[in-house]
């Protein structure tokens, strides 16, 4: 054989064994309707999660993280495009056609759309999507694209999906009692998916989305709860379900440990949306909002970040503003990935503050459109009903509609529960703020209409 081809080969094998060697796994873990609340290294101690704890402990938990919604559809288009998920069409959870007409939005995020799995692909990662999609798919939309289209080599979905694992779909909804695997089981099953996958590519750098399902309600703890409606909400049954989710995550991180690769696995740690119900806001520390709602507990979110080998551990971050739209551009600069070219991205590379490197002053505005209509959810007690446009910048955030009615202003810094509006105080910085988002508004929601 030709010594420059020999030579050739031997050059690219050692590239790939150093890739392996030297990028990270990245295990997202996006957890379904959980509250700042639900979690004891961030609560007052009303339930304890030791497994969690345990990953805040090793690594470095932020005091100011945003999801890009209050709902689980659009904020998962966020983390997924890096982009504001109204600049996608997706307003709100995506279901069934006519509903979704009536709430102004898609059926399905668009296959064209930059995706973080694709772009890691390019730079040699094996991927996988195991757990809740709601991107796309299910109940009478039966076109939307498939999940390997996103830049997945596997995946397992649920039943909002375009192809949901019969195992945990035996019927059109979030669970049934005829599911192979039943609702108390599914995390379980979902983190043997996960090492499973891992064990499989050993040796090459992975990306997974890890989107578990249980924290959302209904909360079946085991059979004895399939016909007790009355306690599908409960306090009792969702600490029993939250109890359960801990113990699985400590079981993942356990795995990972075993595969002798955790030292070298970032795993962000977080949730799509706020809690509902919220049991007196005791599931949002506090703060003003819940589910469906533009205010503090309806989208900031625990955030906790690991990876043994670059982030010293029991760290916090009180002052850094993250959105989920910076995971995207920040994954990227951590990796060597590249962001698609020709899309104008919402997030910015907030990598050295994911990192604890340094404390990173935000650059762009985060901005949010919910409720444009009577179609689509609210908190159930009106004082947690937001307006449906709000922006953040800095210690500031400002809502209003897009009628110019309903402004308010906080200082969240100062006054985190949103209690006292100020508005009337800072009259020009009211003026710049909200004709931003309501320009940003009415621009972008034509795009994909």
């Amino acid at each position: 054989m030709n010594k420059y081809l020999i030579s050739g080969m031997l050059f690219q094998a050692l590239s790939i064994s150093m890739v392996a060697q030297t990028k990270p796994n990245i295990v997202i873990i996006y957890t379904d309707d959980m509250g700042i609340g639900d979690l004891s290294c961030y609560n007052n101690g009303w339930v304890t999660t030791p497994n969690i704890d345990r990953l805040a402990a090793n690594g470095l938990k932020f005091n100011h993280y945003y999801t890009a919604s209050p709902v689980s559809s659009p904020s998962r288009v966020s983390l997924t495009t890096g982009m504001f998920p109204t600049e996608w069409g997706v307003n709100t959870f995506l279901h069934e056609r006519a509903g979704n007409a009536r709430c102004e939005q898609v059926d399905y995020l668009d296959a064209s759309a930059p995706s973080m799995a694709e772009s890691l692909k390019k730079v040699g990662y094996a991927t996988a999507h195991i757990g809740k999609w709601h991107m796309g798919g299910g109940r009478d939309v039966d076109d939307a694209p498939q999940i390997p289209l996103y830049g997945f080599d596997e995946y397992v979905s649920t039943y909002e999906s375009p192809d949901p694992d019969k195992l945990i779909t035996a019927s059109d909804w979030i669970w049934s009692k005829q599911d192979s695997i039943k609702r108390w089981d599914r995390t379980k099953y979902f983190v043997d998916k996960t090492l499973n996958f891992l064990s499989r590519h050993k040796g090459t750098p992975c990306f997974v989305n890890f989107w578990p399902d249980d924290m959302h309600d209904p909360w079946i703890p085991q059979k004895d709860f399939f016909d007790d409606k009355k306690s599908w909400t409960s306090k009792s049954n969702f600490i029993a379900v939250l109890k359960e989710y801990d113990k699985q995550i400590g079981r993942l991180l356990d795995g990972l440990k075993q595969l002798g690769i955790l030292d070298n696995t970032l795993i962000i740690f977080t949730s799509d949306n706020g809690a509902l119900p919220t049991f007196e806001q005791i599931r949002t520390n506090g703060q003003r909002g819940s589910k469906v709602s533009l205010y503090e507990g309806g989208v900031r979110m625990p955030f906790i970040v690991s990876w043994p080998q670059k982030i010293k551990k029991a760290r916090i971050d009180d002052k850094s503003i993250l959105c989920s739209v910076d995971l995207f551009p920040s994954i990227c600069s951590i990796t060597g990935a590249k962001m698609p070219k020709g899309f104008d991205y919402s997030g910015e590379d907030m990598s050295k503050s994911l990192l604890g490197f340094k404390v990173q002053a935000r650059h762009k505005d985060i901005m949010w459109d919910y409720g444009r209509n009577r179609f689509f959810g609210r908190p159930p007690q009106p004082y947690h009903q937001s307006p449906h446009l709000a922006i953040r910048r800095g210690d500031y955030k400002l809502l209003i509609n897009s009628d110019k009615t309903s402004l308010e202003l906080y200082n969240i810094q100062k006054d985190p529960n949103e209690t006292v509006n100020i508005a009337d105080k800072y009259p020009d910085l009211c003026r710049e703020m909200s004709q931003k988002v309501i320009n940003w508004y009415f621009t972008k929601r034509k795009l994909r209409q």
